[in-house]
């Protein structure tokens, strides 16, 4: 009975703890807000105690805050920096044409990808309309990634091998797309990170 009680004592300990980290969360947020935006990962070990962290290093992290300000500051920069998708549409038309691909969905990544903005770099290093990384620009012979012919061609090139490997599930090819082929091949389906899962969602939106 003592040991029941220990038990109960210490998962209201836990979680007055947890309340107390969440209420410091939030006061952090609203009374020093930070310049940099992190999500907040959950783990609880086999001792019931609950750890959280902004840098998961180990995969039984799962998230459980997301911050929303990071699609705020994305969509705040494409706007600053978009180009003008009339200014790109022959590329897509062309492009769509040639390889038998949804313009729809076309424009649909490049608005994921870059906001229309053909000198768009990402954190990775993926760089232009369709934010191919070097190694696939190579691979698709692309000569400059910067190029917004070179690389729509290029891009929807990728985008039409991806969709003919998962049979047109759109779906899927976008999550290759974003996450590598061998990441859906790995998890047979979208794999379970939510970047690639929020991607996928986003476009299929988009397209909408």
């Amino acid at each position: 009975m003592n040991r029941l009680a220990d038990h109960i004592s210490d998962r209201v300990s836990c979680c007055s703890s947890v309340l107390f980290l969440l209420g410091l969360l939030f006061l952090s947020a609203v009374v020093f807000p930070a310049p940099s935006c992190a999500d907040i990962y959950r783990y609880e070990d086999e001792e019931g105690v609950v750890h959280f962290t902004d840098a998961p290093t180990d995969k039984k992290f799962k998230i459980f805050m997301r911050d929303l300000r990071k699609d705020r500051q994305l969509r705040t920069h494409f706007r600053l920096t978009s180009g003008n998708p009339q200014e790109f549409e022959h590329l897509i038309t062309a492009a769509s044409a040639k390889y038998g691909v949804s313009a729809s969905l076309i424009r649909a990544v490049i608005q994921a990808e870059s906001g229309y903005n053909p000198q768009a770099v990402s954190r990775a290093g993926a760089g232009g309309l369709m934010q191919l990384m070097p190694g696939t620009a190579k691979h698709l012979k692309v000569a400059d990634r910067f190029n917004p012919s070179q690389n729509v061609d290029g891009g929807v090139r990728y985008l039409k091998f991806l969709l003919d490997t998962f049979k047109g599930d759109v779906s899927l090819a976008l999550a290759a797309y974003n996450a590598g082929l061998s990441k859906v091949a790995k998890y047979g389906g979208i794999p379970p990170y939510e970047e690639t899962r929020t991607y996928v969602s986003r476009v299929l939106s988009y397209m909408r």
